[in-house]
């Protein structure tokens, strides 16, 4: 997994209106427009999440990221209460590790933003457990993993290699959630984008999860957010990492490396390519715009499985969302658009071939 980085020591903590665990009120801000208040989630007990994940056993680990470890849970249906393994439902626990103020800071926000937010490409948060110490947090299981569980650094997938078909349809999950979250109504820019935060159900629909770095996006006449920098090495917008000024392009910018990695099958950044590759978007870009030269960035395991006209046009796509300048991105509602025409293009392709067989 991409390694988090932060800089600066501003401190970044959600506003405290927005999490209250004793009154039953609406966030202040107006950012989710009416959606469901945190103390409608089910609140768990420490002992519920330990005996369901087996004592948080390393057997049942299924993700980790810088701010805690994910486990598999089993619970009962009706009731939650914790059920044998293979039995009842399969939850994903996330454990938040200990180190302060910046484990709360990361656990009242995902709260704050991915417990209100309800989407069809969004992971939904069951519910939560604050106690003592112990902050957790308890979301739907997504049987296929992450994107990034689908393949290592060097291109070669220890999961099962992903379809050409299958890798458009995540593509375009994750870009109709981040065009959600960037609506006017939600106004919310998710910060860190990356594929281990996109999860895959047994159909391949991708949902964005770890909304620990999101943020509500400028107000007003503002046109950005003033934060500290945090993110993940290799996607984040160069804009961002040089100001601090975080913008809804910014997540536009992480989508384009995260396409381009669904294209090639490789790592945003990965020191064991040779030094000339080892930064995907720069290596890349070059390739992106050539018909020749475009096969030489792309996945070995899906040759044969797309038209040179389709890798062309995401291909292109990548390469707006990838641009230096902020406003020459797309916006996700155009990558949306995009890909969706993609989509039924493809879907025509095949059918002719079917009736011409």
């Amino acid at each position: 997994m991409g390694c988090c980085y932060s800089t600066r020591i501003k401190s970044e903590s959600p506003s405290r209106k927005a999490v209250d665990f004793t009154h039953d009120k609406k966030e202040d801000d107006g950012s989710f427009g009416g959606s469901k208040k945190v103390s409608q989630m089910k609140i768990f007990t420490y002992n519920v999440l330990k005996t369901a994940t087996r004592n948080f056993h390393s057997d049942h680990v299924v993700g980790e990221d810088g701010f805690g470890v994910v486990f598999r849970g089993w619970f009962d249906e009706q009731t939650l209460a914790p059920a044998k393994p293979g039995t009842g439902i399969v939850f994903a626990v996330k454990k938040v590790k200990q180190d302060g103020f910046l484990g709360r800071n990361e656990w009242l926000t995902e709260i704050n933003f991915q417990g209100q937010l309800h989407h069809p490409n969004i992971v939904k948060l069951i519910g939560y457990c604050l106690e003592d110490e112990h902050r957790l947090l308890v979301y739907e299981f997504l049987t296929k993993g992450s994107l990034a569980d689908h393949k290592s650094g060097s291109g070669t997938f220890h999961v099962e290699p992903l379809s050409w078909s299958n890798r458009m349809k995540i593509a375009l999950g994750a870009a109709k959630a981040l065009a959600f979250l960037h609506s006017d109504r939600v106004n919310v820019i998710y910060r860190d984008l990356k594929p281990s935060g996109i999860l895959l159900d047994s159909n391949f629909n991708a949902k964005l999860s770890d909304f620990a770095l999101a943020r509500a996006g400028p107000s007003g006449d503002e046109s950005h957010v003033s934060t500290r920098v945090m993110g993940t090495f290799g996607y984040a917008a160069p804009e961002y990492i040089a100001t601090g000024h975080l913008t809804k392009k910014c997540d536009v910018y992480s989508f384009g490396v995260v396409l381009l990695e669904i294209l090639s099958g490789k790592r945003a950044f990965d020191w064991e390519r040779p030094a000339r590759e080892q930064n995907l978007v720069e290596w890349a870009k070059p390739y992106l715009s050539s018909k020749r030269r475009i096969f030489q960035i792309m996945d070995t395991h899906i040759e044969g499985q797309y038209q040179v006209r389709e890798a062309l046009k995401v291909a292109k796509l990548t390469i707006q969302c990838l641009s230096p300048e902020p406003p020459l991105r797309p916006t996700m509602v155009d990558v949306v658009s995009a890909l969706e025409q993609l989509q039924d293009s493809s879907d025509t392709g095949s059918s002719k071939l079917q009736q011409c067989s």
